[in-house]
């Protein structure tokens, strides 16, 4: 027997789920951050976009700039803020930022589930 408020409660929409992170920074890349934010970059924001170059396809583009552009998704994680340009989502989805100190070199690094390769100087990366 189907009563009319049945019928209504049938009609109402599943509850949403939270989406995961559109990408996620370490603890070391959000220091990193911090201090540049802090510093040398005081009033700017790092703005992460993809790039077609290299012999992969695909590089990473950091940029500081002032303020989020109409197409910048905004990420907060560890108590600071990293722009992704809209285009460069579908390529990050599931990364994280991390930030290396090696021997002779150090940077921001990222740990992306969507590569599927990268070149041989690892400069660039396809998906």
């Amino acid at each position: 027997m189907t009563t009319h408020t049945d019928a209504a409660a049938s009609t109402t929409p599943p509850a949403r789920r939270e989406l995961p992170p559109l990408m996620t920074l370490t603890e070391r890349a959000a220091k990193r951050l911090a201090s540049l934010y802090a510093n040398a970059h005081a009033g700017q924001l790092l703005r992460i976009s993809i790039s077609t170059k290299g012999c992969s396809g695909h590089a990473y583009d950091m940029s500081f700039v002032e303020e989020a552009g109409p197409g910048d998704e905004v990420v907060r994680d560890h108590g600071v803020t990293v722009l992704v340009d809209r285009k460069a989502t579908l390529f990050l989805i599931g990364s994280v930022m991390d930030y290396e100190v090696k021997q002779l070199e150090s940077g921001f690094t990222f740990s992306n589930p969507n590569e599927k390769g990268r070149c041989g100087c690892g400069e660039s990366f396809h998906v």
